[in-house]
Protein backbone atom coordinates (compact mmCIF):
# COMPACT_ATOMS: atom_id res chain seq x y z
CA UNK A 1 0.00 0.00 0.00
CA UNK A 2 1.28 3.60 -0.61
CA UNK A 3 0.67 6.08 1.83
CA UNK A 4 0.14 9.92 0.85
CA UNK A 5 1.08 12.47 2.97
CA UNK A 6 -0.67 15.66 2.80
CA UNK A 7 -0.08 19.20 5.00
CA UNK A 8 -2.27 20.80 6.42
CA UNK A 9 -2.23 24.42 8.70
CA UNK A 10 -3.93 24.46 12.02
CA UNK A 11 -4.01 28.39 11.46
CA UNK A 12 -5.28 28.22 7.81
CA UNK A 13 -7.52 24.85 7.34
CA UNK A 14 -9.59 24.90 4.27
CA UNK A 15 -12.04 22.03 4.38
CA UNK A 16 -11.13 21.10 0.65
CA UNK A 17 -7.89 19.99 1.50
CA UNK A 18 -9.56 17.32 3.94
CA UNK A 19 -12.09 16.13 1.41
CA UNK A 20 -10.15 13.01 -0.06
CA UNK A 21 -9.21 12.12 3.45
CA UNK A 22 -12.66 12.33 4.83
CA UNK A 23 -13.04 10.15 1.58
CA UNK A 24 -10.71 7.51 2.42
CA UNK A 25 -12.44 7.61 6.25
CA UNK A 26 -16.06 7.00 5.04
CA UNK A 27 -14.79 4.26 2.80
CA UNK A 28 -13.76 2.43 5.39
CA UNK A 29 -9.78 3.48 4.91
CA UNK A 30 -7.34 4.78 7.53
CA UNK A 31 -5.97 8.47 8.25
CA UNK A 32 -3.38 9.45 10.92
CA UNK A 33 -4.15 12.71 11.89
CA UNK A 34 -3.21 15.47 14.15
CA UNK A 35 -4.37 16.27 17.17
CA UNK A 36 -3.51 18.67 20.36
CA UNK A 37 -2.19 15.85 22.61
CA UNK A 38 -0.40 13.19 19.98
CA UNK A 39 -0.93 12.31 16.47
CA UNK A 40 -3.80 9.66 15.81
CA UNK A 41 -4.55 6.90 13.87
CA UNK A 42 -8.16 7.34 12.26
CA UNK A 43 -10.83 4.55 11.03
CA UNK A 44 -14.64 4.53 11.09
CA UNK A 45 -15.58 4.42 14.48
CA UNK A 46 -18.66 2.46 13.63
CA UNK A 47 -17.26 0.12 10.99
CA UNK A 48 -16.32 -3.16 12.56
CA UNK A 49 -13.80 -3.84 9.51
CA UNK A 50 -12.19 -0.20 10.08
CA UNK A 51 -11.50 -1.02 13.68
CA UNK A 52 -9.90 -4.43 12.57
CA UNK A 53 -7.80 -2.43 10.34
CA UNK A 54 -6.12 0.04 12.99
CA UNK A 55 -5.58 -3.04 15.54
CA UNK A 56 -3.88 -4.76 12.29
CA UNK A 57 -1.80 -1.63 11.40
CA UNK A 58 -0.38 -0.86 14.55
CA UNK A 59 -0.11 -4.66 15.44
CA UNK A 60 -2.56 -3.53 18.48
CA UNK A 61 -4.17 -6.40 20.91
CA UNK A 62 -7.31 -6.32 20.12
CA UNK A 63 -8.87 -6.06 24.09
CA UNK A 64 -7.05 -2.60 23.86
CA UNK A 65 -9.74 -0.66 23.32
CA UNK A 66 -10.08 2.60 21.02
CA UNK A 67 -11.01 6.10 21.46
CA UNK A 68 -13.91 7.38 19.20
CA UNK A 69 -13.07 10.85 18.91
CA UNK A 70 -15.99 13.58 17.81
CA UNK A 71 -17.25 17.19 16.22
CA UNK A 72 -19.96 18.46 18.40
CA UNK A 73 -20.72 17.30 22.42
CA UNK A 74 -24.51 16.06 21.44
CA UNK A 75 -22.95 13.30 19.55
CA UNK A 76 -21.85 11.43 23.18
CA UNK A 77 -26.19 10.45 22.99
CA UNK A 78 -25.08 8.46 19.73
CA UNK A 79 -22.49 6.52 21.10
CA UNK A 80 -23.34 6.62 24.52
CA UNK A 81 -26.21 5.45 27.15
CA UNK A 82 -27.60 5.83 31.00
CA UNK A 83 -25.10 9.44 30.53
CA UNK A 84 -24.89 10.90 33.83
CA UNK A 85 -25.38 14.44 34.37
CA UNK A 86 -21.70 14.44 35.50
CA UNK A 87 -20.50 13.67 31.74
CA UNK A 88 -22.21 16.67 30.60
CA UNK A 89 -20.82 19.19 33.35
CA UNK A 90 -17.88 17.47 32.55
CA UNK A 91 -17.96 17.93 28.71
CA UNK A 92 -18.92 21.48 29.31
CA UNK A 93 -15.79 22.42 30.87
CA UNK A 94 -13.00 20.32 29.01
CA UNK A 95 -14.61 19.83 25.84
CA UNK A 96 -13.25 20.80 23.03
CA UNK A 97 -9.92 19.49 24.89
CA UNK A 98 -7.14 16.59 25.76
CA UNK A 99 -10.40 14.72 27.92
CA UNK A 100 -11.54 11.38 27.10
CA UNK A 101 -14.56 9.97 29.19
CA UNK A 102 -15.56 5.82 29.69
CA UNK A 103 -19.50 5.78 29.24
CA UNK A 104 -21.64 2.87 28.70
CA UNK A 105 -21.41 2.39 24.81
CA UNK A 106 -24.86 2.32 22.95
CA UNK A 107 -25.85 -0.28 20.69
CA UNK A 108 -24.89 1.54 17.17
CA UNK A 109 -20.63 1.19 18.32
CA UNK A 110 -19.63 -2.53 17.29
CA UNK A 111 -17.57 -4.40 20.25
CA UNK A 112 -14.77 -4.34 17.79
CA UNK A 113 -14.26 -0.74 18.61
CA UNK A 114 -14.13 -1.05 22.40
CA UNK A 115 -12.32 -4.23 23.02
CA UNK A 116 -15.12 -6.37 23.39
CA UNK A 117 -15.97 -3.89 26.25
CA UNK A 118 -19.75 -2.83 27.61
CA UNK A 119 -17.98 0.92 27.22
CA UNK A 120 -16.89 3.82 25.08
CA UNK A 121 -14.82 6.10 25.12
CA UNK A 122 -15.41 9.34 24.08
CA UNK A 123 -13.61 12.49 23.22
CA UNK A 124 -13.94 15.81 21.42
CA UNK A 125 -10.28 17.19 20.76
CA UNK A 126 -9.66 20.94 20.40
CA UNK A 127 -7.48 20.83 17.36
CA UNK A 128 -8.94 22.40 14.40
CA UNK A 129 -7.40 19.68 11.98
CA UNK A 130 -8.76 16.99 13.73
CA UNK A 131 -12.46 18.34 14.39
CA UNK A 132 -12.42 19.19 10.47
CA UNK A 133 -11.46 16.33 9.51
CA UNK A 134 -14.15 14.58 11.56
CA UNK A 135 -16.76 16.56 10.00
CA UNK A 136 -15.60 16.25 6.93
CA UNK A 137 -15.69 12.26 7.13
CA UNK A 138 -19.20 12.32 8.45
CA UNK A 139 -18.04 9.53 10.39
CA UNK A 140 -17.36 9.20 14.17
CA UNK A 141 -13.67 8.73 14.18
CA UNK A 142 -12.16 5.58 16.13
CA UNK A 143 -8.33 6.57 16.91
CA UNK A 144 -5.92 5.36 18.96
CA UNK A 145 -2.14 6.41 18.70
CA UNK A 146 -0.65 6.26 15.34
CA UNK A 147 2.30 4.63 16.09
CA UNK A 148 3.47 0.78 15.92
CA UNK A 149 2.06 -0.91 19.17
CA UNK A 150 4.24 -0.11 21.92
CA UNK A 151 6.63 2.40 20.72
CA UNK A 152 6.66 6.00 22.00
CA UNK A 153 3.38 7.51 20.88
CA UNK A 154 3.72 9.93 17.58
CA UNK A 155 3.86 13.88 18.40
CA UNK A 156 5.16 15.00 14.44
CA UNK A 157 4.17 13.29 11.33
CA UNK A 158 7.77 11.72 10.80
CA UNK A 159 7.12 9.30 13.56
CA UNK A 160 3.94 8.54 11.76
CA UNK A 161 5.79 8.11 8.66
CA UNK A 162 8.38 5.86 10.69
CA UNK A 163 5.79 3.22 11.99
CA UNK A 164 2.85 3.46 9.64
CA UNK A 165 3.99 4.37 5.81
CA UNK A 166 2.98 1.38 3.63
CA UNK A 167 0.17 0.00 5.86
CA UNK A 168 -2.24 2.77 5.91
CA UNK A 169 -4.12 5.26 3.61
CA UNK A 170 -2.94 8.38 4.29
CA UNK A 171 -1.30 10.95 6.78
CA UNK A 172 -1.96 14.47 7.03
CA UNK A 173 0.76 16.46 8.30
CA UNK A 174 0.21 19.37 10.78
CA UNK A 175 3.31 19.97 12.75
CA UNK A 176 4.06 19.08 16.00
CA UNK A 177 1.30 18.68 18.92
CA UNK A 178 1.41 20.99 21.45
CA UNK A 179 0.92 19.04 24.67
CA UNK A 180 2.51 16.10 23.34
CA UNK A 181 0.79 13.37 25.79
CA UNK A 182 -2.56 11.13 25.68
CA UNK A 183 -5.15 12.47 26.73
CA UNK A 184 -6.51 12.23 30.52
CA UNK A 185 -9.32 10.20 30.98
CA UNK A 186 -11.93 9.56 33.33
CA UNK A 187 -14.45 6.32 33.88
CA UNK A 188 -18.35 7.39 34.42
CA UNK A 189 -19.13 4.01 33.83
CA UNK A 190 -19.35 2.77 37.63
CA UNK A 191 -20.10 4.12 40.72
CA UNK A 192 -17.83 6.48 41.41
CA UNK A 193 -15.62 8.66 38.78
CA UNK A 194 -11.90 7.03 37.90
CA UNK A 195 -9.14 8.47 36.19
CA UNK A 196 -7.85 5.65 34.62
CA UNK A 197 -4.81 7.68 31.83
CA UNK A 198 -3.41 10.79 33.36
CA UNK A 199 -2.91 13.62 31.08
CA UNK A 200 -2.92 17.42 30.85
CA UNK A 201 -6.20 17.86 32.66
CA UNK A 202 -5.60 16.91 36.46
CA UNK A 203 -7.23 15.12 39.03
CA UNK A 204 -7.29 18.35 40.51
CA UNK A 205 -9.01 19.78 37.32
CA UNK A 206 -11.50 16.93 37.81
CA UNK A 207 -12.36 17.93 41.61
CA UNK A 208 -13.02 20.94 40.36
CA UNK A 209 -16.49 19.78 38.78
CA UNK A 210 -16.64 16.14 40.13
CA UNK A 211 -16.61 14.96 44.50
CA UNK A 212 -14.94 11.88 44.71
CA UNK A 213 -12.61 11.54 41.51
CA UNK A 214 -10.47 8.87 42.39
CA UNK A 215 -7.15 7.03 40.25
CA UNK A 216 -7.74 3.64 39.79
CA UNK A 217 -4.88 1.51 41.36
CA UNK A 218 -2.67 0.67 37.91
CA UNK A 219 -2.52 4.42 37.46
CA UNK A 220 -0.70 4.93 40.72
CA UNK A 221 1.09 1.69 40.77
CA UNK A 222 5.30 1.96 40.80
CA UNK A 223 5.09 -1.86 39.37
CA UNK A 224 3.18 -3.47 37.13
CA UNK A 225 -0.72 -4.22 38.09
CA UNK A 226 -1.44 -7.97 36.80
CA UNK A 227 -4.64 -9.21 35.60
CA UNK A 228 -5.75 -5.77 34.12
CA UNK A 229 -8.48 -5.43 32.43
CA UNK A 230 -8.15 -2.78 29.88
CA UNK A 231 -11.10 -0.24 30.06
CA UNK A 232 -8.71 2.18 28.40
CA UNK A 233 -5.64 2.37 26.15
CA UNK A 234 -2.71 1.80 28.11
CA UNK A 235 -3.97 0.60 30.85
CA UNK A 236 -2.55 -3.33 30.11
CA UNK A 237 0.04 -3.73 27.83
CA UNK A 238 3.72 -2.38 27.80
CA UNK A 239 3.84 1.22 26.20
CA UNK A 240 6.34 3.95 25.38
CA UNK A 241 9.64 2.43 25.62
CA UNK A 242 12.69 2.43 23.51
CA UNK A 243 14.51 -0.77 22.56
CA UNK A 244 17.61 0.27 25.26
CA UNK A 245 16.74 -0.02 28.92
CA UNK A 246 15.54 3.06 31.05
CA UNK A 247 15.91 2.97 34.63
CA UNK A 248 14.76 5.93 36.69
CA UNK A 249 16.48 7.36 39.39
CA UNK A 250 14.45 8.99 42.07
CA UNK A 251 15.84 10.88 45.23
CA UNK A 252 17.43 14.08 46.39
CA UNK A 253 18.60 15.84 43.19
CA UNK A 254 22.50 16.02 43.87
CA UNK A 255 22.24 12.02 45.24
CA UNK A 256 20.31 11.10 41.49
CA UNK A 257 22.75 13.37 39.60
CA UNK A 258 26.07 11.47 41.91
CA UNK A 259 24.16 7.93 41.51
CA UNK A 260 23.99 9.05 37.39
CA UNK A 261 27.42 10.05 36.65
CA UNK A 262 28.47 7.14 38.49
CA UNK A 263 26.66 4.53 36.75
CA UNK A 264 27.10 6.17 33.35
CA UNK A 265 31.09 6.25 33.62
CA UNK A 266 30.83 2.37 34.45
CA UNK A 267 28.91 1.76 31.24
CA UNK A 268 30.60 3.96 29.32
CA UNK A 269 33.93 2.23 30.42
CA UNK A 270 32.30 -0.72 29.16
CA UNK A 271 31.73 0.30 25.71
CA UNK A 272 27.67 0.62 26.36
CA UNK A 273 26.18 3.67 24.33
CA UNK A 274 24.72 5.24 27.56
CA UNK A 275 22.54 8.27 28.18
CA UNK A 276 21.01 10.27 30.19
CA UNK A 277 17.14 12.08 30.31
CA UNK A 278 16.74 15.14 32.56
CA UNK A 279 15.33 18.71 33.18
CA UNK A 280 17.32 21.75 31.47
CA UNK A 281 18.05 23.12 34.88
CA UNK A 282 20.66 19.85 35.29
CA UNK A 283 22.17 18.64 32.19
CA UNK A 284 25.04 20.92 32.80
CA UNK A 285 25.88 18.42 36.17
CA UNK A 286 26.15 15.17 33.74
CA UNK A 287 28.95 13.82 32.63
CA UNK A 288 27.81 11.91 29.70
CA UNK A 289 28.41 12.15 26.02
CA UNK A 290 24.70 11.86 25.43
CA UNK A 291 22.71 14.11 27.46
CA UNK A 292 18.80 14.58 26.21
CA UNK A 293 17.46 17.61 27.98
CA UNK A 294 13.39 17.77 28.34
CA UNK A 295 13.55 21.29 29.09
CA UNK A 296 12.58 22.87 32.05
CA UNK A 297 10.91 22.17 34.71
CA UNK A 298 9.45 26.15 34.71
CA UNK A 299 7.58 24.82 31.68
CA UNK A 300 6.01 21.88 32.23
CA UNK A 301 4.41 21.47 28.32
CA UNK A 302 8.09 21.79 27.14
CA UNK A 303 8.88 18.24 28.48
CA UNK A 304 5.07 16.81 28.17
CA UNK A 305 5.67 18.24 24.33
CA UNK A 306 9.48 16.75 23.88
CA UNK A 307 9.21 13.31 25.99
CA UNK A 308 8.16 10.66 23.18
CA UNK A 309 10.12 12.61 21.09
CA UNK A 310 13.42 11.84 22.74
CA UNK A 311 12.14 8.49 23.15
CA UNK A 312 12.58 7.64 19.86
CA UNK A 313 15.63 9.98 19.23
CA UNK A 314 17.10 7.25 21.52
CA UNK A 315 16.35 4.61 19.30
CA UNK A 316 17.61 6.60 16.11
CA UNK A 317 20.82 6.98 18.15
CA UNK A 318 21.28 3.64 19.13
CA UNK A 319 21.55 4.07 22.97
CA UNK A 320 21.58 0.86 24.92
CA UNK A 321 21.21 1.88 28.44
CA UNK A 322 19.63 4.95 29.92
CA UNK A 323 19.05 6.41 33.33
CA UNK A 324 16.20 9.33 33.54
CA UNK A 325 15.85 11.84 36.70
CA UNK A 326 12.23 11.55 37.75
CA UNK A 327 9.57 14.54 37.49
CA UNK A 328 7.26 13.93 40.64
CA UNK A 329 7.27 17.71 41.88
CA UNK A 330 5.52 19.29 38.62
CA UNK A 331 1.51 19.55 38.27
CA UNK A 332 1.42 17.01 35.64
CA UNK A 333 3.71 14.15 37.40
CA UNK A 334 1.51 11.75 37.24
CA UNK A 335 1.13 11.88 33.39
CA UNK A 336 4.66 12.58 32.96
CA UNK A 337 5.75 9.81 35.39
CA UNK A 338 3.08 7.10 34.33
CA UNK A 339 4.97 7.17 30.40
CA UNK A 340 7.90 7.39 32.01
CA UNK A 341 7.53 4.50 34.20
CA UNK A 342 5.88 2.37 31.95
CA UNK A 343 8.82 2.70 28.60
CA UNK A 344 11.50 2.24 32.00
CA UNK A 345 9.16 -1.19 32.42
CA UNK A 346 9.09 -0.14 36.24
CA UNK A 347 12.23 -0.15 36.81
CA UNK A 348 13.62 2.35 39.27
CA UNK A 349 16.19 3.06 41.94
CA UNK A 350 15.63 5.20 45.07
CA UNK A 351 18.80 6.98 46.52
Amino acid sequence: METKVIKADRKNIKKEDLTEAGEILRAGGLVAFPTETVYGLGGDGLNPDASKKIYAAKGRPSDNPLIIHIADKEDIKKLAVDIPDLAWKLADKFWPGPMTMILKKGPAVPRETTGDLDTVAIRLPSDEIARTLIRESQVFVAAPSANSSGRPSPTKAEHVIEDLSGKIDMIIDGGSCDIGLESSIIDLSGDKPLILRPGFITREDFEAVAEGVEYDKAVIAKTPEKNVVAKAPGMKYRHYAPKGTITIVEGDTDKVVEKINAEVALNESRGVRTAVICSDENKSRYKCKNVYDLGSRKHELDITSSLFDVLRQLDSDEIGVIFAESFDELRLSQAIMNRLRKAAGYNTVRV
